[in-house]
C-alpha cells in the first residue's frame, strides 16, 4: 500500500470531503440509501451504501455528473457538535441504522465527542477533516472509478453493501498521469501477464491460495533460489531442511499459540496428537540450534532454507501470487551475541540492498515496526522491547537508508524492518523483511558457552530478503513485465529457421546450447518466418536466432534481442560464449 496521508493533509481533506460529496451525489438519486463508512483512500476514496435498487456501471457518469456541480456549487463544509443522545436522535429519524450502531459501539468505547459535518443539504456523522468550501477541488481533478461488494465493518457475518470506489488527486494533470500509470501497471499485473506467459494455476479443485508452478514459472523460483543459495553459502549460512507439520506444543512454545493462532489452519489429529501445518520455519531452526552444544566461537549461526508455510488468509484476501496460502520462504535464522548483532543486522539489510541493485529495483525505502501499548499483541517485556529496538534503530541509522516508524506493526517477539518496494503505478507492496528477536531463545531454552564458561543466551535475527518465491515472482513478473533477463528467463533462447531446409542446422545449434545448460527451443512451425518472430516477441524470448542460407554456410547466427530493433550477425561460437558469460554473472544487457 502507499504510506498513509497526513489527515490533515489538503489532499487527505479533498479526499474525504469528496466521499461525502459522493454520498450526497447516491442520495439525490436513492433516496433511500443507508449510509456505511466513506473514508479517504490511498488513491481516493470509497462509500458504503445499503441500496434497494443497487447501483451499476452505467450509473458511475451520471453520478460523477452530479457531484461535479455540487462542486461548482461551492457547498461549505460545517461542522457540529451534539450531545450523543441528539446524535442517535437524528441518525434514527433519518433511518441511518448502521451509523447508529457504529455510534454505540463507539460511547461503549469511551467516545465523549459527537460530530456532524454537512454541505448543502447533506450531513453525516463524522469527526473530519474537510475542505473549507467544495470550491477548493478542482472538478477535473477527481473520478468515479468502479463498483464492489463490501459487507459491513468488514465482517462476513454482516450484509453486503456496494461500495462506490473514487479516484482524486490535487490537480486534474495528476489524475490522467495516475490513469496512464494504472493502465500500464494492469498491463503488467502478473495475474493477466500469466495468462499469456503461463507461470501458475490456481485450481479449485487443489484449493484457494494454492499455486500450482507450471516449468515457466518453476524456472524463475529455481534460479532465484539457486542465486540466493550462492549468495548464502559466500556469506556463511549452513543449509537446513524441515517438515511442514509438527506437534501442537512446539507452537505454544514459540507463541504462535495464542498469538498468531488465526493466521494457521486448524490442527490434524493423528494418533491422540494435534498436528499443525506450519506457519512459520523459526521454531524448527532454533529445534536444529538446540540439537547440539553451542560454543560462543562458532557463533555466529546462520541457518538457512527455503521453507514451505502455510497460512490461513482470507478468502476475501487472496490475490494471485501476492497473497496466498502456501508459500516458500527465503528463510534464515542468524544465532549470535549480543556484540554481533547490530552488525549482523546491518549485514543483512546489505543482503537486501545487494539483491535490490542485481534486479534494477531503485524505488524502495524501510518501514521500522514497532510495539504498541497493547501488550496482549507482543510477549510482554519491556526492556527485552527496547534494547531490540535500540540495536534495530542504530543498524538502520548507520546503513543511511531512509525508513519511518510505525507502532504496533512488529512481530509478536520482536522489531522488524520491512522493505518496501513501488511498482509502476506507485503502490508499494512488502517485499522482504528483517527481525530481531530477544525473546525465543528463552522460550526454547537456547544457550551458548561464553568465554567465561557461563551459558548464556543468543540473539536471533529472522530474515528473508527475497521474502517468498509466490510474492517476489509476482513482483518480478510486473517489474519486468514479464521480459525477464536471460538469465531469468524460462526460454532462454529460440531459433528461428527462415525455411525448413535450415531446421537441421537449428537444431545442431539447439544441441550445443543445451550441454551448455541453455534453456532453448527450435521454432519448427509451419508459421511464416514473420509470424515465427512476432510469436517470439510476444513470448518475450530474451534471445531470437535467426539462420537461414548465410548463417548456415558461416557457422553463424543472426542474433536478435527482445525490445531491440537492432540485430546482430556473429559467428554461433562467439554468440555461445557471450551468453555463457551473461547467464553465469547473471548480467542484464539492459542495463549494462
Amino acid at each position: 500500500m502507499l504510506k498513509k496521508l497526513d489527515p490533515n493533509s489538503k489532499l487527505f481533506r479533498m479526499r474525504h470531503s469528496l466521499a461525502h460529496i459522493l454520498a450526497q451525489a447516491v442520495r439525490d438519486i436513492r433516496p433511500t440509501a443507508k449510509l456505511g463508512f466513506g473514508p479517504a483512500t490511498e488513491t481516493g476514496f470509497y462509500y458504503d451504501f445499503d441500496l434497494e435498487d443497487p447501483l451499476t456501471p452505467e450509473d458511475l457518469k451520471a453520478l460523477e455528473k452530479k457531484m461535479k456541480k455540487i462542486v461548482k456549487a461551492k457547498q461549505k463544509f460545517q461542522r457540529e457538535e451534539m450531545s450523543y443522545e441528539e446524535l442517535c436522535q437524528r441518525l434514527e429519524q433519518d433511518a441511518q441504522g448502521y451509523k447508529v450502531e457504529f455510534a454505540q459501539d463507539l460511547k461503549n468505547g469511551g467516545e465523549t465527542v459527537w460530530s456532524i459535518y454537512s454541505n448543502g443539504p447533506f450531513w453525516d456523522m463524522c469527526e473530519g477533516p474537510h475542505v473549507e468550501s467544495t470550491s477548493e477541488i478542482p472538478a477535473n481533478s477527481f473520478a468515479l472509478d468502479s463498483l464492489a461488494g463490501a459487507y459491513w465493518r468488514g465482517s462476513e457475518d454482516n450484509k453486503m453493501m456496494q461500495r462506490v470506489y473514487g479516484l482524486a488527486f490535487e490537480t486534474g494533470e495528476e489524475l490522467q498521469d495516475f490513469l496512464k500509470k494504472r493502465k500500464l501497471a494492469l498491463e503488467r499485473d502478473h495475474r493477466k501477464l500469466n495468462s499469456q506467459l503461463h507461470y501458475f494455476t490456481i485450481e479449485d479443485d487443489v484449493g484457494k491460495g494454492l499455486p500450482l508452478w507450471l516449468p515457466n514459472g518453476t524456472v524463475i523460483r529455481d534460479e532465484l533460489e539457486k542465486f540466493a543459495k550462492e549468495k548464502e553459502f559466500l556469506t556463511g549460512y549452513q543449509r537446513v531442511s524441515t517438515p511442514h507439520i509438527t506437534k501442537e506444543n512446539l507452537y505454544h512454545t514459540s507463541g504462535h499459540l495464542p498469538y498468531y493462532n488465526e493466521g494457521m489452519f486448524p490442527p490434524m489429529d493423528v494418533d491422540g496428537e494435534k498436528l499443525y501445518l506450519k506457519p512459520m520455519n523459526c521454531p524448527h531452526h532454533h529445534m536444529i540450534f538446540k540439537s547440539l552444544p553451542r560454543s560462543y566461537r562458532e557463533l555466529p549461526v546462520r541457518f538457512a532454507e527455503y521453507g514451505t508455510c502455510y497460512r490461513y488468509e482470507q478468502s476475501g484476501e487472496l490475490a494471485g501470487l501476492l497473497r496466498v496460502r502456501g508459500l516458500t520462504m527465503n528463510d534464515a535464522h542468524i544465532y549470535c551475541t549480543a556484540e554481533q548483532a547490530k552488525a549482523e543486522f546491518i549485514k543483512v539489510i546489505q543482503l537486501h540492498l545487494e539483491y535490490y541493485q542485481h534486479f534494477g529495483l531503485t524505488d524502495y525505502w524501510m518501514r521500522l515496526s514497532l510495539a504498541d501499548a497493547d501488550s496482549s499483541k507482543f510477549v510482554d517485556d519491556q526492556t527485552l522491547w527496547k534494547r531490540a529496538e535500540t540495536i534495530v534503530t542504530e543498524a538502520m541509522d548507520e546503513v543511511g537508508i531512509p525508513y519511518e516508524s510505525v507502532r504496533g506493526e512488529a512481530a509478536f517477539y520482536g522489531p522488524k524492518i520491512d522493505f518496501q518496494v513501488s511498482n509502476v503505478v506507485g503502490r508499494e507492496e512488502t517485499a522482504s523483511t528483517n527481525q530481531l528477536d530477544l525473546v525465543m531463545a528463552e522460550r526454547f531454552d537456547l544457550t551458548y558457552t561464553g568465554s567465561d564458561g557461563q551459558d548464556h543466551r543468543p540473539l536471533i535475527i529472522h530474515r528473508a530478503p527475497l521474502g517468498t518465491h509466490e510474492r517476489f515472482c509476482a513482483f518480478l513478473i510486473e517489474h519486468y513485465g514479464g521480459a525477464f533477463p536471460t538469465w531469468l528467463a524460462p526460454v532462454q533462447v529460440r531459433l528461428i529457421p527462415v525455411a525448413s531446409t535450415f531446421t537441421e542446422y537449428a537444431v545442431r545449434l539447439k544441441e550445443a546450447l543445451w550441454k551448455d545448460f541453455v534453456r532453448v527451443e527450435v521454432d519448427d512451425s509451419t508459421d511464416s518466418f514473420s509470424k515465427k518472430i512476432r510469436n517470439g516477441a510476444t513470448s518475450k524470448i530474451p534471445n531470437l536466432l535467426i539462420v537461414g542460407e548465410n548463417e548456415q554456410s558461416d557457422q553463424a547466427v543472426t542474433w536478435k534481442r527482445y525490445g531491440s530493433k537492432e540485430q546482430e550477425t556473429l559467428p554461433f561460437d562467439t554468440f555461445q560464449a557471450t551468453l555463457r558469460e551473461e547467464i553465469q554473472t547473471r548480467r542484464d544487457w539492459r542495463r549494462n
